[in-house]
C-alpha cells in the first residue's frame, strides 16, 4: 500500500505553510480547532527511532518553531502535541493551539464532536498568512 504523505495525497498542498528542512508544516483542512497545524516528515518513516539522532533532534526544534508561532498567532491556552500514526503510518505532528472558549478543553481534539470547519479560500490565506507572519524562516 503507497503512503498517502509520500504519494503527495495528504496534506492538502494549498495549506501549505512552510518548508523547515525535515518537515514540512500544513494547516489542517478542519479548522474548527484554529491553528491546527500538522508537520510532514519529508520522508518516509513511521517510528522516532527509524530516525537518526540527529533528525530526532531536527524534528522537535521544528515541532517548537511551529508551536511557538501558533501561540503568537492565536493566544492559547495550551498547545497539544499528537504524534499517533495508527491511520497514516508516516510521522507527523499535529500541534493543536487550544483556545479561551474551547467547547472541551479537557478532551483530546479526536473526541470532541463536531462538524468540520473547512475555510473559505480567503479565510484559508489569511490563516495561513498570519502564522506565517510569526515564523523565524
Amino acid at each position: 500500500m503507497t503512503c498517502k504523505a509520500c504519494a503527495g495525497e495528504w496534506p492538502s498542498t494549498d495549506h501549505w505553510i512552510a518548508d523547515f528542512g525535515i518537515t514540512k508544516a500544513y494547516l489542517f483542512d478542519d479548522q474548527f480547532f484554529p491553528g491546527w497545524t500538522v508537520l510532514v516528515l519529508n520522508r518516509h518513516a513511521t517510528e522516532l527511532f527509524d530516525l537518526t539522532k540527529d533528525e530526532r533532534s531536527r524534528l522537535i526544534e521544528e515541532v517548537s518553531e511551529v508551536a511557538l508561532a501558533l501561540t503568537m498567532a492565536f493566544e492559547p491556552v495550551k498547545i497539544n502535541y499528537e504524534l499517533l500514526g495508527n491511520q497514516l503510518p508516516h510521522i507527523h505532528w499535529h500541534v493543536i493551539p487550544r483556545l479561551t472558549g474551547d467547547p472541551a478543553p479537557r478532551e483530546a481534539v479526536w473526541t470532541v464532536r463536531h462538524e468540520p470547519k473547512r475555510l473559505t479560500a480567503n479565510d484559508l490565506q489569511e490563516r495561513l498568512s498570519r502564522i506565517r507572519s510569526h515564523l523565524k524562516i
